[in-house]
């Protein structure tokens, strides 16, 4: 037997950490266990269930390898066995157990004392081993907790800080703008469009007020009756139904077909258009202006109904002219619409107290025509009887003041009423600026002028006029009627208008001049009127070295080019107004609506020929009517008469036809007025001299009566035309 170990001090595992203290056993001698199963084994103490551990006796333990869990050894006791020292791996207790009275530095009664250092040589006795106690869960702290909260917190207040920064300094002001748009509402106040008057004030075109009826089927579906009855007494319902009940006797419309109207997702719905100020009234007495309001628009209107429909145009819905007058002036006309600018409540209603902005609508411009509506009225009438007497596709007469210029009538056949839209007739405008043809025979009055002003030729040169003629390249020209050889003056042979004699004439008078005075007298060119539609015709080639054999030729008696009526007219009006061309207009000037009038600016008079020469030929023009001449049609008694017929052909469907005119001026002895008529394809004739110089003295006899012209003095200067 051994004597005791010496010292109770702890052993020191591989580790270095400190073992629990040792109790004393007798040293034994190892002979029988594996090295590595005694170098794993180690003492284990039991690991008590609940509450203080009971003690154990100890016995010597088998080696086995130790893996101390917190679910291993419940208070079971252990033989101890004597082992090396090893390390622990026991994380809740250690080689030597501690109650948990003794952590607290309290010795629990009973409980065994920590074995300590041996005191006498007598062998110890084993010690038992207890199980150590579960350690009470440490004790909480509140500090932490308050630091996570109030860090949180401030995380939390500086996100709302920096998003409230963000709303009011950055998003602020789009956010308040938004908010503002979203309850202000503008309604758009339409401009009166000016007036189209004629010269003495009667109105052509005005525009009154009306009203578009407009719903908001999403509020309606809102709409509650209340109590309320309708026209008939019946309760009104909710919805649609209820606005029908109400709205439908007032629009005249049937209820089902109405509330049809008001159910859908749109917040606009159109019910009625150009509603007169007594349906508005009784829609407004309704008081349901959250659900169906009016908005007031302009409509345009024309008391004159067919006289000048052609000419004064019409306007679209957005009151823009679209034709005539109403296009050619739509900038003086149209004015400039207002604004009224408020906000409103949920329910649609305008909020008094809220800010409001109003822009008044300022009106536009009436303006005043040379037309004369009476003459205007007159010219159409007779155009029109013609048309149906003759067969003729359509006719044109244009009244014009050869002093000023101005167009004192200007109509077309079938002239149409702009209050009518059921057909597209409105949008056709002016044939008298659309339509082109070839001047035929009154274009002979220009070759006249060319070969009186330049002394080629005077009234009473003689000339030896075939019924054809052959020019030295070789061209041949026939008149319009087989006639034997005529001798004939300059002036006969305008009489007669002979195409034989007016190329023989025309010979003399070179290339360059000829197309010169085409162009003095207005061809190719606008004529100044300004409508929509108009064409210049067509010329020909600018170089007169590209003119064709024919065409040097066929122009001088009104071939080989195109004018439109209005042109053929103003060579007529420059001759009767002592050879100065005047500008033809319409437009007399504007009055603004505060009153002032503003005339039109007129251009001064170009001379396209000397006034001897144009005396002349008006003279020459006379003999036309007169006994032997191809006007006798267009006498006006009391007045003296000059003018000249034509008949040319045109293309028309693959073929030809003919536009048969007169143009003539009156008095002779001083022009005031030319009266210019055309009819295409008349069929009980083609020759102007039938068919157009009757409307011709109709028309131009009204005229003169019409504006006080005093019938003719002076005696006739009775010209040759004969040798």
């Amino acid at each position: 037997m051994t004597g005791p170990t010496s010292g109770s001090g702890r052993q020191r595992t591989p580790s270095g950490r400190a073992a629990g203290p040792r109790s004393a056993q007798p040293q034994r001698k190892q002979t029988g266990a594996p090295p590595q199963q005694a170098r794993t084994a180690k003492a284990q103490p039991p690991k008590a269930r609940t509450g203080q551990a009971r003690p154990a006796k100890a016995q010597p333990a088998k080696a086995q390898p130790a893996k101390a869990r917190s679910g291993q050894a419940k208070g079971q006791p252990t033989k101890a066995q004597p082992t090396r020292a090893q390390p622990a791996r026991a994380r809740t207790t250690k080689a030597q157990p501690r109650a948990t009275s003794t952590r607290l530095g309290l010795q629990a009664p009973g409980a065994p004392r920590p074995a300590s250092a041996p005191t006498s040589s007598a062998p110890s006795r084993p010690a038992r081993s207890r199980v150590a106690r579960p350690l009470p869960p440490r004790p909480g702290r509140p500090e932490v907790r308050q630091r996570w909260l109030v860090g949180i917190a401030a995380v939390v207040v500086l996100v709302f800080l920096v998003r409230l920064v963000h709303v009011q300094l950055i998003e602020g002001p789009s956010l308040a703008a938004e908010a503002e748009a979203a309850r202000t509402a503008t309604a758009v106040t339409p401009a009166h469009r000016g007036d189209i008057t004629d010269a003495n004030g009667v109105v052509l075109a005005t525009s009154v007020d009306r009203y578009t009826v407009v719903g908001d089927p999403v509020a309606i579906e809102d709409f509650r009756g209340s109590g309320r009855v309708d026209a008939d007494g019946h309760k009104v319902q909710d919805g649609a139904l209820g606005i029908a009940q109400l709205l439908a006797p007032i629009l005249d419309e049937p209820k089902n077909e109405l509330a049809a109207k008001l159910v859908g997702e749109s917040r606009y719905k159109v019910l009625a258009k150009n509603v007169v100020p007594q349906v508005q009234r009784a829609i407004a007495d309704l008081q349901i202006r959250a659900y169906i309001r009016t908005d007031l628009t302009s409509r345009r209107t024309y008391p004159a109904g067919t006289v000048a429909g052609s000419l004064v145009g019409f306007v679209d819905d957005e009151q823009t002219g679209q034709g005539g007058i109403e296009a050619a002036y739509d900038d003086l006309l149209a004015g400039t619409a207002g604004s009224d600018t408020y906000e409103r409540s949920l329910d649609g209603l305008r909020i008094p107290a809220a800010g409001q902005k109003s822009v008044p609508a300022v009106p536009g411009d009436s303006i005043q025509l040379s037309l004369v509506h009476d003459i205007q009225w007159k010219a159409q009438d007779s155009i029109d009887e013609a048309k149906r007497t003759t067969g003729a596709e359509y006719g044109i007469a244009i009244v014009q003041d050869v002093r000023t210029g101005e167009i004192v009538a200007l109509a077309d056949s079938g002239s149409v009423n702009p209050n009518d839209r059921s057909t597209s007739a409105v949008a056709g405008g002016s044939r008298a600026v659309k339509d082109v043809f070839d001047p035929g025979s009154t274009g002979k009055v220009i070759t006249m002028a060319a070969a009186l002003e330049g002394g080629y030729w005077n009234p009473n040169s003689r000339f030896t006029v075939p019924y054809t003629y052959t020019t030295p390249n070789g061209q041949t020209f026939r008149d319009s009627h087989e006639h034997p050889v005529q001798k004939l003056t300059l002036t006969g042979v305008l009489a007669q208008s002979s195409n034989t004699g007016t190329v023989q004439a025309g010979e003399k008078i070179p290339l360059q001049t000829r197309q010169d005075y085409l162009y003095k007298f207005g061809f190719g060119q606008p004529t100044g009127l300004g409508l929509p539609g108009e064409s210049v015709g067509l010329m020909p080639p600018a170089d007169v070295a590209d003119w064709d054999g024919r065409t040097q030729y066929a122009v001088l008696f009104g071939q080989g080019l195109s004018v439109n009526a209005m042109q053929a007219t103003s060579v007529f009006s420059t001759v009767a107004n002592g050879g100065v061309r005047m500008t033809p207009t319409l437009f007399e000037g504007s009055t603004s609506p505060d009153g002032v009038t503003t005339p039109a600016e007129r251009k001064p008079g170009e001379r396209v020929i000397s006034e001897e020469t144009a005396d002349t030929l008006v003279e020459m023009m006379e003999t036309v009517t007169e006994d032997g001449g191809t006007g006798t049609n267009a006498a006006v008694p009391g007045y003296r008469v000059a003018g000249k017929t034509g008949t040319a052909q045109m293309p028309a469907g693959g073929g030809w036809t003919y536009m048969a005119s007169f143009i003539g001026v009156a008095p002779a002895d001083d022009p005031r007025y030319t009266v210019a008529v055309f009819l295409k394809s008349p069929h009980s004739s083609i020759f102007g001299g039938d068919v157009a110089a009757p409307v011709f003295s109709d028309v131009m006899g009204f005229t003169l009566q019409k504006m006080d012209v005093p019938p003719s003095e002076d005696p006739k200067r009775r010209l040759k035309t004969e040798w």
